[in-house]
């Protein structure tokens, strides 16, 4: 900006706010602002040109009114990109550098999928929505309405070792979360029910348990997952109703539950009468054992959605129960919410039934792994659980470093990441421990230099341990 004004603002007939804004549009027409460019804050400017901040406002929004430039909150205006009618894939595909070119710090705390041509093929099948009937945009939604997009829902699950499953076993949610929320609703009873989770998990399964009124206890777990041990130590000593599981990508530690440890769990379950709600949100690649609702078809719950595969910003996932409880399982939906937004629904559909999206989802899950593999090269000497198809890595830290101290260091390196205090129980034990996600919105270099700030910090702790 101080190559636009030099010093003061130049005189001329007008309103101030409009010479402001003609300023800044030559600027971006002669490339002096360049796409991403971010313009000073209203006060400074305002400070600098010596004239009001209600004026420099004022000449932003007409521009941005106009398309040239585009406000994001927190964050503050940018030069936006150019206008077209249809945005064409090199654009779809710098989307998600959007953090890259804005933002000087680098998140890390959940799974950012790369754009591996999802965002093209999204806003091709919104444009089919929207040319849709008009009852798609008029009516009630109705269970014979959905039976296309449970069909195609079936399709795409159908490499899963999920046991029988027809369309009427699907259930559309509004995401994982919703879907577990769902089948608790379902599964519990009384006035204060019990669930099983393991000591360290996703902490959107207390979350929901919690919301259900439920009592949310910890099970110990080894490097297979829970333990079955401690798990009918805890039956015996209460009544649970449900364990909530990750068996093929435990979240955060990425470990893998083995077939011979979920038939354990299935025979302690059986034992006690006891559901298994398994979520397979995180998993990216094929299922490398049967799913606890194949296991035991009689009380095994399944829960995905297409957040870790294509887009988590549709909010889309499918719960799954056992062939019995598939009557609850859809009333409770139902009742809740009716179902998803029919044009959501019609949206889902033609992006899962599209031949590209397979393989846009390989691709993602490519283009994730080499971010893996950047992350295993910079932290491998350290104690770090990893695949190559899992979107984060589980950092064990050294000798002088503790979960919290480091999060805080790395924080100050410009990186959020979280640390494994985040996925105890409140009254659990935490490892000394970080999890690490990846990022596919930062370019590869910048991730890279993330992972070597990391390296850095990791090789020098501080003389005093803190907490």
């Amino acid at each position: 900006m101080d190559t636009i004004w030099p010093e003061a603002l130049p005189t001329s007939k007008g309103p101030k706010y409009t010479l402001v804004a003609d300023t800044i549009r030559k600027a971006i027409d002669n490339n002096m602002l360049e796409v991403g460019a971010k313009l000073p804050p209203v006060r400074e400017l305002a400070y600098r040109l010596q004239i009001t901040p209600g004026t420099v406002a004022r000449a932003y929004t007409i521009l941005t009114d106009e398309g040239l430039l585009q406000a994001e909150v927190g964050r503050g205006t940018f030069v936006a990109p150019p206008k077209s009618p249809i945005l064409d894939d090199v654009w779809a595909r710098q989307l998600h550098l959007r953090d890259d070119k804005y933002n000087a710090n680098v998140s890390l705390f959940s799974p950012r999928l790369a754009d591996m041509g999802q965002v093209a093929l999204i806003r091709e099948c919104l444009q089919k929505v929207s040319k849709a009937d008009p009852g798609l945009f008029l009516n009630y939604p109705t269970r014979d309405a959905y039976q296309p997009m449970r069909q195609t829902v079936v399709d795409w699950l159908s490499d899963l070792p999920l046991g029988a499953l027809s369309h009427d076993d699907i259930v559309l949610t509004h995401g994982g979360q919703n879907g577990l929320c769902l089948v608790f609703q379902t599964i519990l009873r009384g006035t204060k029910p019990l669930i099983l989770i393991e000591d360290l998990s996703y902490a959107g399964f207390r979350r929901a348990g919690e919301l259900m009124r439920a009592d949310v206890v910890g099970v110990k777990m080894d490097k297979w997952g829970i333990d079955p041990t401690d798990m009918e130590r805890v039956l015996r000593q209460t009544q649970a109703q449900a364990v909530c599981v990750s068996p093929e990508v435990q979240n955060p530690t990425g470990v893998h539950t083995p077939l011979e440890r979920r038939q354990e769990i299935v025979e302690v379950a059986r034992r006690f009468d006891l559901q298994i709600v398994e979520d397979d949100c995180y998993r990216m690649g094929a299922a490398r054992e049967p799913s606890y609702r194949a296991l035991a078809p009689e009380r095994g719950w399944h829960v995905t959605s297409i957040s870790k595969t294509l887009t988590p910003a549709l909010r889309v996932g499918f719960a799954i129960a056992p062939r019995e409880r598939s009557g609850d399982l859809r009333r409770s939906a139902e009742y809740g919410y009716f179902g998803l937004a029919q044009p959501l629904a019609e949206l889902t559909r033609l992006l899962l039934s599209d031949p590209r999206t397979r393989q846009i989802a390989k691709d993602v899950r490519a283009k994730m792994g080499e971010y893996v593999r950047v992350a295993v090269n910079a932290l491998g000497g350290f104690e770090l659980n990893w695949a190559p198809d899992v979107p984060f890595v589980w950092l064990h830290l050294p000798s002088g470093w503790r979960a919290a101290a480091f999060s805080r260091a790395a924080e100050r390196e410009g990186i959020q990441l979280r640390s494994a205090d985040e996925f105890a129980l409140r009254d659990g034990r935490a490892p000394n421990a970080v999890r690490i996600a990846m990022n596919g919105h930062v370019s590869m270099d910048r991730f890279e230099d993330a992972m070597q700030r990391l390296r850095k910090l990791l090789d020098n702790p501080p003389e005093q341990i803190s907490v």
